[in-house]
C-alpha cells in the first residue's frame, strides 16, 4: 500500500539497454522499489547480499556467471528471494532447469510491461507465474532420453507422501489455486496450505512450481482425476 511495503526488486541482465528499459517500466510503479541492477549472475549475488531483494528478475544467458547458476545459488539461501526468469525463448531447456532450481516462473522479454509488473507482484505474494499449459509445453519440449530415469526418481520421492498429500500435489500440478483445491478435495483452504507446506518440507522443494514439475515427472498428471473415491473422512 505505502512505499514502506514496496516490493524490493533486483534487475539482472547483461544488456544495459534491457536493464534501462525494465527500470523505466517497473520503477514507476509505486509498490516497486528497484534496489539494484546487475550485469551478470556473480554481480547479482553480491547485490542480493547488500540489498536483500524480495524478487529478482533474472536473465538466463549472461557471460561469467549465467542466470541458471545464479538462480540455483540464490534459491539455496536461507533468505532466498523469489526469482522470475527473463527469456527470449519459452520452450527452452534452460528455463525448465531454472524452474527446477526454484525459480517461481518466467516471462518473455517482449511481454507487455503491465504483465511483467503483474508477474513481479504475484511471485512477491507467493504465487507462481506459470500457467499449467505453458508448464506442460515446456516439459513436453524437454522430455527426452532422461525422462525414464527422471520418472522413476520422481516416483520414489512422491512415495514419501501420504494419500492426501499426493492428491494435493496432483491438484497443484494441474495448476489449481488453493481455493479450488479445497473445494475439489473437500477441505478448508487452511488445510490445503498446511498440506502444501508439508509436501514442500517432505520433498525438500521450495515452491509450487517444483511440486508441479515433480508431479509431472512422476506421471501423476497423466492419471485420471477420479482418485480413490469413497473414503469417508470428514
Amino acid at each position: 500500500m505505502t512505499a514502506t511495503t514496496a516490493i524490493r526488486l533486483l534487475l539482472v541482465d547483461d544488456d544495459p539497454l534491457v536493464r534501462a528499459g525494465l527500470s523505466l517500466m517497473l520503477g514507476g510503479a509505486e509498490d516497486i522499489e528497484i534496489v539494484g541492477e546487475a550485469a551478470d549472475g556473480g554481480e547479482a549475488e553480491v547485490l542480493a547480499d547488500r540489498t536483500r531483494p524480495d524478487v529478482v528478475l533474472m536473465d538466463i544467458r549472461m557471460p561469467a556467471v549465467d542466470g541458471l547458476t545464479a538462480t540455483e545459488r540464490l534459491r539455496a539461501r536461507a533468505d532466498a528471494p523469489q526469482v522470475v526468469v527473463l527469456t527470449t525463448f519459452h520452450a527452452d531447456e534452460q528455463v525448465l532447469r531454472a524452474l527446477r532450481a526454484g525459480a517461481a516462473g518466467f516471462v518473455l522479454k517482449d511481454t507487455p510491461p503491465a504483465e511483467i509488473l503483474d508477474a513481479v507482484r504475484r511471485v512477491a505474494a507467493g504465487d507462481p507465474v506459470l500457467s499449467p499449459i505453458v508448464t506442460r509445453q515446456l516439459m513436453a519440449h524437454a522430455a527426452g532420453t532422461a525422462a525414464d530415469t527422471r520418472r522413476s526418481r520422481a516416483r520414489e520421492r512422491i512415495a514419501a507422501l501420504n494419500d492426501r498429500e499426493r492428491e494435493v500435489a496432483v491438484a497443484v500440478g494441474r495448476g489449481l489455486p488453493n481455493a479450488e483445491i479445497a473445494a475439489t478435495l473437500y477441505m478448508s483452504v487452511a488445510t490445503v496450505k498446511t498440506h502444501v507446506s508439508r509436501i514442500l518440507a517432505k520433498l525438500g522443494l521450495n515452491n509450487r512450481v517444483q511440486i508441479a514439475l515433480l508431479a509431472y515427472d512422476a506421471g501423476l498428471l497423466e492419471e485420471p482425476e477420479d482418485g480413490n473415491g469413497g473414503v469417508g473422512g470428514h
